[in-house]
């Protein structure tokens, strides 16, 4: 069995490629001097090919020679096999770091390629991709940006958003149509405005978006519900290039204005219509279904459909579109 007086290698020889197996057969053939085969699969509980093969290792490293007719294997001095064994290692690292300037060379010459390589990551799940849009309000400083849409991979509450608007940060938001469709929705956007969120609704959007401080985005290049996938983008220009996508989109959407529930009712409305009107025409323009307007106003289909003639017939129109140009030429949106 092994000698107990015989120091144990250790890690350090993993460089000279001696794993734990190699190591410990070679502790056993320094104990021994001369060893079989067989006698490390016995006494190392070694398989008889392995034990083999080990040994052979061992001889291919000069840690051991073999005798001509192959059944033993006798330690070489440590003191000379070793020590060799370490300058060949070091000679090929040497190699390794020789190569570095050349390594370099071929770095520099991608550094100053006309076209640099973008900051852009793959993010992939509902749980990494609910995370990264987590992060960004976490690390929002200034200003975030957003367009809203399903499919959502949050629960539908967003906690930290009032954290945030509480930092002082201007948050701006493009809600699809779609997006209030989902029961709930325009009470939950009236109270995220109450706190001081600047809404606004547009037809569509064309992508899920979200910029914390015109510096990092979350962008959804598809909106496949079963597999979320979204791209962190850090680059400065194609950041630039979604920002910019965000105000023609915002310029565009219709403002969400304030109920008579969120303003002083002694502030009288002006240039005709009342607040009510506005919140109204406001759903109207953005294309929200019947049913969905119904719902979040909290008044019957009758009810709509009075109210939807009664504003066309004071806008002198007799569609929709036209009562949001007619809305929009007398500055009511």
């Amino acid at each position: 069995m092994l000698d107990p007086d015989v120091p144990q290698l250790d890690s350090a020889f993993d460089v000279v490629g001696l794993d734990t197996t190699a190591q410990l057969a070679y502790r056993y053939v320094l104990s021994k001097g001369t060893v079989r085969p067989v006698d490390v699969a016995n006494d190392l509980a070694h398989g008889g090919e392995d034990s083999l093969l080990t040994l052979e290792r061992l001889r291919a490293a000069g840690l051991v020679s073999r005798s001509r007719t192959g059944d033993q294997y006798t330690a070489v001095d440590p003191r000379t096999a070793v020590r060799t064994l370490a300058d060949r290692t070091a000679s090929r690292l040497d190699r390794v770091r020789s190569a570095i300037p050349q390594l370099a060379e071929v770095y520099e010459q991608a550094e100053s390629a006309p076209v640099p390589t973008a900051k852009v990551r793959v993010v992939q799940g509902a749980a990494p991709v609910g995370a990264w849009y987590t992060r960004l309000q976490h690390e929002v400083t200034g200003e975030f940006l957003q367009f809203d849409r399903p499919p959502y991979v949050l629960a539908e509450e967003n906690p930290v958003e009032p954290h945030v608007l509480a930092r002082g940060v201007v948050w701006r938001v493009v809600y699809a149509t779609e997006a209030l469709e989902r029961p709930g929705a325009w009470t939950e956007m009236r109270h995220a405005m109450a706190q001081g969120e600047r809404a606004r609704i547009a037809r569509t959007v064309p992508t899920k978006l979200a910029i914390a401080d015109r510096r990092i985005a979350l962008v959804s290049p598809t909106l496949d519900p079963r597999r979320p996938t979204a791209l962190v983008i850090e680059d400065r220009a194609l950041v630039d290039v979604l920002c910019t996508a965000f105000e023609a989109v915002w310029d565009e959407a219709v403002e969400i204005p304030a109920t008579s529930d969120d303003l002083d009712d002694a502030a009288p409305p002006r240039r005709g219509p009342t607040r009510d009107d506005l919140v109204f025409l406001a759903l109207l323009a953005s294309g929200a279904k019947d049913e969905t307007i119904a719902r979040e106003l909290g008044i019957a289909d009758r009810t709509l459909r009075r109210r939807t003639s009664d504003l066309l017939r004071r806008l002198g129109a007799s569609s929709r579109f036209q009562a949001g140009v007619q809305a929009s030429r007398r500055g009511w949106i």
